[in-house]
């Protein structure tokens, strides 16, 4: 049996500082975790501290993390005077359902309430994070999941088949069996030994009938002000600057908020196509900033990619991670304790390039069906069509608009591209589910309400680029570089005002993001409105071909990832030796994923392997 070695600090921490075990200090502990059993004893993270059973008269908080906002008058008093676990407990007495869609801002719970009945929630974005498990009748829950694992947990064969899909694994999944993750906007609860996971929230849109522009830019970028205002602490003004529109427009507006200049953190690369430090310099200047920028280099990688590994709570493979957690790292080096974030501005107002993308794809329903299939169809399929250059696009556009969403996203997946069957062992292939994550995203997809392509394209990526990769990335890289991070695009102000913007307004035509840039015409520069979003890349594969100290690493990480398993050791030695070397910009990727898979493991469950997964 593979063993997991404990790696919740917080827990540590702890108890080596608590005074006593006593319920008070269990309720300020259980940042870390706790757990609920039938006998009323709480459980802290990796150990059982049992105390005396309680009256369920009387509720108790064994988890309160993030800044929620009530929109009760009275509940958001209650928590400025007496805490946010005051203004829980009143708010959850009742229907979670109904209480939850009134909280606002960034928050994970759980509350053991009068009635012996345990609500766990997050919100709409799992800005923060919380993991449960039920044993023996008993929910445990914690924010992490390696604070749940003990010694007898064994591994998810499917969360590692999830992880090489997405570079991520979505929840519920995690990446220990039996081990859960709570969505983005859904509450469980646990009552007479039964577990309970639903939605709270669900993305609803509107389109208008008519929309006013000067009236909705008016109020756009008052709430942009506002969203900002709600994310300083007092402490020093800072953030993310990495040149785009969103940090852009968060730098600015921490100037107009604060009436000074923000401290303004950038990364750049010494690699050509990957270093976008001229945009950020442009905004740092049009803002008066104070700007701090850093160059990350092969050997901070080589020297970043343990620590990283070591700090999360499950495989990670979302590489721009290094980046986020070096700019975090000079900034924490430099006395800032919070820095804020532009994350999910493309998402709420339609940035992306897939969604143009989509769009000219969706084009080809609108085609007769008797010009499709008389006509357009038969042409393109004619033996040598291939060999010509307008009918080979021809075909393609025709291949992937035939494919219906959210599957023709995934079209050009690696794991697609390069077929399971070339990647994976034989034993592993056939303890998963190589169809699990496409049925979970058509579950994502259909769950939004709206019959507009954008709009859904939108809820999509608030679950998977959002709360899946991108939050989760910002979270872990400034968490360990000891700095609180703050999302003002994510505020529900903003996020109620993007579910009722017209879909023009997101996408023009193919004008990606239309509404947000000509509103902040004249406050941007035209040179930030007008780029193409790059943001943190990093040059990974590039540098694996090039770097000595950076090949090693990989290389030395993937052979031994070959013995585990999982990857055909064949498929290991082609990809280092040959596909690597050839194309370091797509299969570096492939390499990286695999790399931090395999750091985990050796950090995390290093006894781990196929055969001790049974």
């Amino acid at each position: 049996m593979c063993r997991v070695r404990a790696t919740a600090g917080t827990l540590a921490q702890w108890f080596t500082t608590s005074p006593a075990l006593g319920r008070a200090p269990a309720s300020e502990a259980c940042r870390a975790g706790a757990a609920v059993a039938d006998n009323g004893c709480l459980v802290c993270c990796l150990r059982t501290i049992c105390v005396p059973p309680m009256n369920h008269s009387v509720p108790d908080i064994g988890l309160c993390l993030g800044s929620p906002r009530f929109q009760d008058a009275a509940l958001q008093s209650l928590s400025a005077q007496q805490g946010a676990a005051a203004a829980w407990r009143q708010a959850l007495a009742a229907d979670p359902l109904k209480a939850l869609p009134a909280v606002a801002g960034d928050f994970a719970v759980g509350l053991r309430d009068g009635r012996g009945r345990t609500v766990l929630a997050v919100d709409r974005f799992a800005m923060q994070s919380l993991c449960y498990r039920v044993v023996g009748g008993e929910l445990r829950y914690a924010e992490r999941a390696d604070a749940l694992a003990d010694g007898d947990t064994p591994v998810d064969p499917q969360a590692i088949f999830d992880y090489l899909y997405f570079h991520v694994i979505p929840s519920p999944r995690t990446i220990f069996r039996g081990i859960h993750r709570l969505p983005p906007g859904h509450v469980a609860v646990f009552e007479a030994g039964r577990l309970d996971v639903r939605p709270y929230w669900v993305p609803q849109f509107t389109e208008p009938a008519r929309a006013d522009y000067d009236s909705l830019r008016a109020s756009f970028l008052q709430l942009l002000q506002d969203s900002v205002a709600h994310q300083l602490d007092g402490t020093k003004a800072a953030c993310f600057l990495s040149g785009g529109t969103d940090s852009s427009t968060v730098a600015g507006m921490i100037g107009r908020v604060r009436g000074e200049a923000a401290d303004c953190y950038s990364i750049g690369f010494e690699a050509e196509g990957y270093d976008e430090m001229a945009f950020a310099r442009i905004a740092a200047k049009r803002f008066g900033c104070r700007h701090h920028e850093y160059y990350v280099t092969p050997e901070d990688l080589v020297q970043g990619i343990p620590q990283v590994a070591r700090h999360f709570d499950q495989p990670f493979g979302n590489s721009s991670v290094l980046p986020a957690y070096f700019c975090a790292k000079v900034a924490r080096e430099d006395g800032v304790t919070r820095l804020l974030a532009g994350d999910g501005g493309d998402e709420l107002f339609g940035g992306n390039s897939r969604y143009a993308k989509q769009r000219v794809f969706s084009w080809y329903d609108g085609v007769p069906g008797v010009l499709r299939n008389g006509l357009l169809e038969p042409v393109l399929g004619l033996p040598g069509a291939d060999k010509i250059a307008l009918l080979r696009k021809g075909n393609s556009y025709v291949e992937q608009a035939r494919v219906p969403m959210p599957d023709r996203l995934q079209m050009y997946n690696l794991l697609r591209r390069l077929g399971h069957e070339n990647i994976f062992a034989a034993d592993f292939l056939a303890r998963v589910d190589t169809e699990a994550p496409l049925a979970q995203q058509r579950g994502v997809w259909a769950e939004a309400g709206t019959d507009k392509l954008v709009n859904r394209m939108l809820a999509y990526d608030w679950r998977y680029t959002l709360a899946e990769a991108d939050l989760p990335k910002v979270r872990g890289s400034t968490a360990l570089a000891g700095v609180s991070v703050g999302y003002p695009m994510l505020d529900q102000a903003l996020l109620d005002f993007s579910l009722g913007l017209p879909v023009a307004y997101k996408l023009k035509g193919l004008k990606l993001r239309w509404f947000f840039k000509e509103a902040l015409r004249g406050f941007l520069p035209d040179e930030i409105i007008h780029k193409k979003k790059q943001g943190f890349g990093l040059p990974f594969g590039v540098w694996a071909t090039r770097h000595a100290g950076l090949r090693a690493l990989a290389a030395d990480s993937l052979h031994s990832l070959s013995a585990r398993g999982i990857i055909q050791p064949v498929f290991i030695r082609q990809l280092i030796d040959e596909l690597l070397p050839a194309h370091p910009g797509y299969y570096g990727e492939m390499v990286w994923i695999l790399m931090m898979l395999e750091q985990w493991l050796q950090q995390h469950v290093p006894g781990f392997s196929m055969d001790s997964a049974a």
